[in-house]
């Protein structure tokens, strides 16, 4: 044993482990990580199909019209959300780290795409538009996948997705009402959002009384339906696809299309063909922004629900491999011309309700839509745009969850600050900017926090022992004890530098040792180290000699790397862990000797 009972970190013997098997890129164990969906196929059981079967088919019911009603929402052909519907929510349950997860065409992500690209004027230009767009989203979402940054989204506060879906939902609910009555869309593809919204509702013709009917028939039988289905407890009635098929099947009986209720118009029942997507450097250049923020909304969207789910199934999740299910799903589906997605939080709820246990009740939706499409697309042409536009205003509503907003108001102001913010901005600016402020707005909240170091002095409370000094504790005047707490990195370099001088502010002409317990500062960076070893500086050229109790492996090596150590006497610096002794009373034992006091035994571990 050391003197004092230091250990100096050097590596302790012991006996010989037989190295871990190398596991490369082509092996089982490494397939099972990065495709999950093949993991599950290990316990895979007759009951797990059976469970996944209904809700894969739950979820396809419900896919079928949202896609088709998401794909309106951007401008595109209903067929391009179907096509998403498919190959996004196939490769996306493949590689996603949640068991229920759906991902595929969405609300949000619907509504940002319009913003960011509905000054296209060209359906043919807007159509690649938005496959470019995936592309692009996809692209960003994996360089974060990649630099493994995923785990960086703990620090978005959950208030910018509750102030995004608020300002998201009022605002698809004002842009469909001129689905809803009828009427044309006016304003130029450049002018903002609410100067369209209210040239459509001034100038874009009477209400049209059959469109309306239509629309508002579809949101009542909804209710409905959703009443029964409370009533009677039939989870799985998939009250969306019913309302649409009878909407279109109305539309085509009395030929309302005649009358002038707009309706989809033609859908080729065919699967999405590979097609390599068009990339335009102009596009890069005017889309970035809003790519970035779409990427960012996506994954946000994602680990959300995933996360909401996971507080249900008490399933573990790795963020990192969400992130990359997100932007592999969005590659992959822009070259099958697919638009835009993340996942779903209607689906997904619906999936986890239908008793979904793995993630291959995904890749059976994905089938079933698939099916539909291919048998019922020539029937598809009547369904009316009115009910579609009533689908998305129910959507909506469902989407807020007022008693989360409540809460999150209510928490503190910073809270309520991101909430409003990011809501107003959604509407009032733009939706892809409103999710750029919002991550901001996080950060700042976050970072200041981490910036804050903690410092404590204490007092021996016995030989063996110190706490932390109380108001009317008179300290000792030869020994002063300090602990920082924190993280010792640049942003902390203000608050870090202040504990500093108030410690100096404390030495006294009979001050002789400082011992500074460094257990709980983590993670020292060029500029914590720096201030550090200025104090140290300043100590030693009045005479003062500071003892390093607790230093974490990590810091120690640190200290080393940087030189600070060589100006350490090596006595004088204790690592976190000991043989007999904790750090603190070995440091102890060495700092009253130093002192001059009489010589104490050495206490036990505490």
């Amino acid at each position: 044993m050391t003197d004092h009972g230091r250990y100096r970190g050097r590596p302790r013997p012991g006996p010989s482990r037989p190295a871990p098997p190398v596991t490369t890129s082509k092996s089982p164990r490494a397939l099972f990580r990065y495709i999950p969906a093949l993991g599950a196929l290990r316990n895979y059981s007759f009951h797990d199909a059976r469970s996944d079967a209904v809700g894969g088919l739950s979820v396809a019911a419900v896919a079928v019209p949202q896609a088709m009603a998401y794909a309106m929402i951007v401008g595109l052909p209903a067929q391009y959300g179907l096509f998403t519907a498919i190959v996004m929510t196939a490769v996306g349950a493949l590689l996603d780290s949640s068991k229920q997860l759906i991902n595929g065409p969405t609300n949000a992500i619907s509504i940002a795409l319009l913003a960011a690209i509905g000054h296209v004027g060209e359906q043919a230009e807007l159509i690649q538009a938005a496959i470019f767009m995936a592309f692009f989203i996809g692209a960003i979402q994996l360089a974060i996948s990649l630099a493994r940054l995923g785990d960086l989204t703990r620090y978005i506060s959950h208030s910018v997705i509750v102030g995004f879906t608020a300002g998201a939902s009022l605002l698809l609910v004002l842009d469909q009402l001129k689905n809803l009555f009828g009427q044309k869309s006016v304003g130029d593809v450049h002018d903002h959002f609410l100067v369209r919204f209210w040239s459509s509702l001034t100038d874009g013709g009477p209400i049209h009384g059959p469109t309306l009917l239509v629309g508002l028939g579809s949101i009542a039988l909804v209710l409905a339906l959703r009443f029964v289905k409370r009533r009677l407890g039939w989870t799985l009635l998939p009250e969306f696809l019913i309302v649409v098929v009878a909407m279109a099947a109305l539309t085509a009986a009395f030929r309302l299309d005649e009358l002038g209720v707009r309706v989809v118009g033609d859908i080729p029942a065919k699967l999405p063909e590979f097609a390599v997507p068009r990339i335009d450097a102009e596009w890069l250049r005017e889309f970035a922004s809003s790519a970035l923020a779409i990427a960012l909304l996506g994954m946000l969207e994602a680990i959300a629900m995933a996360k909401s789910i996971a507080a249900v199934t008490r399933q573990k999740l790795d963020l990192n491999q969400q992130c990359l299910s997100e932007a592999c799903a969005n590659l992959a589906g822009s070259f099958f011309s697919c638009m835009p997605g993340s996942g779903s939080l209607t689906r997904s709820a619906i999936n986890q309700q239908a008793g979904a246990r793995t993630q291959w009740a995904g890749v059976i939706s994905a089938l079933a839509v698939a099916v539909i499409m291919l048998l019922l697309a020539p029937y598809a042409r009547f369904i009316p745009r009115a009910a579609l536009a009533g689908l998305l205003m129910l959507t909506a509503a469902r989407m807020v969850n007022f008693r989360d907003l409540r809460y999150h108001v209510r928490v503190s102001r910073f809270d309520a600050a991101i909430v409003v913010m990011t809501a107003v901005a959604a509407f009032a600016i733009s939706i892809e900017f409103c999710v750029l402020i919002g991550v901001v707005l996080s950060f700042m909240l976050t970072v200041p926090r981490t910036g804050n170091m903690l410092l404590t002095e204490f007092v021996e409370s016995d030989a063996d022992h110190v706490r932390e000094r109380l108001p009317d504790d008179e300290p000792a005047k030869d020994v002063l004890i300090f602990g920082l707490e924190g993280e010792m990195f640049f942003g902390a370099a203000t608050s870090l530098e202040q504990h500093l001088e108030t410690i100096e502010e404390r030495i006294g002409e009979d001050t002789k040792v400082i011992v500074m317990r460094l257990k709980r500062a983590r993670n020292p960076d060029a500029v914590g180290l720096a201030e550090f070893e200025h104090f140290l500086d300043r100590l030693r050229s009045r005479g003062v000699i500071v003892l390093l109790a607790g230093v974490r492996a990590k810091t120690y090596d640190v200290m080393r790397r940087c030189g600070m150590l060589a100006k350490l006497d090596e006595r004088h610096v204790f690592l976190e862990q000991a043989v007999r002794q904790t750090s603190t009373q070995a440091a102890m034992a060495l700092a009253r000797e130093l002192a001059g006091r009489a010589p104490q035994a050495a206490g036990t571990l505490d």
